[in-house]
């Protein structure tokens, strides 16, 4: 039987566990790994946030995206100032305190539109979490206008970004990449913006899809170079995995998808045992739905993520499952844990009490 005491960090141990089908003790490894990073508390975390895709034009035209357009197509759209200021007004209506900012690979944005509009952002709300700009913009944006990554960086913590998302990860083994997405960068790259933006201070959030058709040889390896790279620079704040949403994509690899619940549930726990460096895993109530997300709570994850105000890259997929704080604070609750709200550092901000007050 697997030990808590012993490190995973051998590809076969991982590709062990991926494989079996024991979900029950899964779970409760899990669950115990989750009480060694936050042993005094019973607290499951979420964030009041806004995804606000700037652009959905995209030159990368990975298999699997349903969201991005030609710049040419009809409902194609890149978003000035005032709409997304006027989207972040009512994010901080709603008590909401990250702004997170995603897009697609746009050749005809300048340096300028992401500079004035990180400026822009800090200067009219000071108090805001920008999480901006995943790996993959962050190296195109950097590559168009003849920057290093870090001088890229640089720029973007002169303007006022807080950290990054982790998204474009998907599995992090070039194999699969090649497939699905041949025109993304590679794995070392996502993994040297990673450690770039660490080494100047900027936190980070690592994430996973999975259910492409890929197989545990795979996961095991992204896991795997999650930790490694945590090991020597500590900046994940937190890891997320979620599963592939195939209803409108066509990837033409493997019908044997990994995406059932069961599988979710399964690779969750997993991450949760690999990832021992990693204080915070969250679930994925966008992808996953809240009850499924509810349940993973007993498979290692201690956050519930965020409200989404506004979610597009996987409702283009066809999945529209939407929520609420109140609705977040319910389910956490029934779930047997407390409901507290955090900031993009995990830094707790307001915990509910079973009839939503504060105390």
């Amino acid at each position: 039987m697997l030990s808590l005491k012993t490190r995973l960090n051998k590809k076969s141990e991982v590709i062990e566990l991926l494989e079996s089908n024991d979900l029950k003790q899964l779970g409760f490894l899990a669950n115990e790994k989750r009480r060694e990073f936050h042993p005094d508390e019973d607290f499951v975390t979420f964030v009041i946030d806004r995804n606000v895709n700037y652009t959905n034009i995209c030159s990368c035209k990975c298999r699997f995206c349903a969201f991005n357009r030609d710049k040419n197509d009809t409902d194609c759209y890149v978003l000035d100032y005032e709409t997304i200021k006027h989207k972040t007004n009512e994010l901080l209506q709603a008590g909401g305190t990250q702004l997170l900012l995603q897009g697609g690979l746009n050749q005809d944005l300048p340096l300028e539109y992401y500079t004035n509009l990180l400026e822009d952002l800090r200067k009219n709300f000071p108090g805001l979490a920008i999480h901006a700009f995943s790996p993959s913009e962050i190296v195109f944006i950097a590559e168009k206008n003849s920057l290093s990554i870090k001088e890229l960086l640089e720029e973007f913590i002169n303007r006022g970004i807080s950290s990054i998302p982790g998204g474009g990860a998907e599995i992090l083994c070039n194999e699969v990449r090649k497939k699905l997405s041949p025109n993304k960068i590679s794995s070392q790259k996502w993994l040297k913006v990673m450690e770039t933006a660490h080494k100047l201070g900027l936190k980070t959030t690592s994430t996973m899809v999975f259910g492409f058709g890929e197989n545990t040889k795979h996961i095991a390896e992204h896991l795997l170079k999650i930790q490694k790279l945590q090991d020597k620079t500590g900046g994940f704040t937190a890891f997320i995995p979620w599963t592939f949403a195939p209803w409108k994509n066509f990837t033409g690899l493997s019908r044997n998808l990994r995406n059932t619940a069961f599988d979710y549930l399964k690779t969750l726990a997993v991450s949760r045992l690999v990832l021992d460096n990693i204080p915070n895993i969250q679930v994925s109530w966008v992808t996953q739905g809240l009850n499924i997300a509810q349940i993973a709570l007993s498979f290692g994850a201690n956050d519930f993520g965020g409200t989404m105000l506004e979610e597009n890259v996987v409702k283009a997929a066809g999945v529209c499952n939407k929520t609420c704080a109140d609705e977040i604070i319910d389910h956490i609750q029934k779930a047997g844990f407390k409901a507290a709200q955090r900031d993009t550092s995990y830094r707790i901000i307001k915990t509910f009490g079973s009839d939503f007050l504060t105390f």
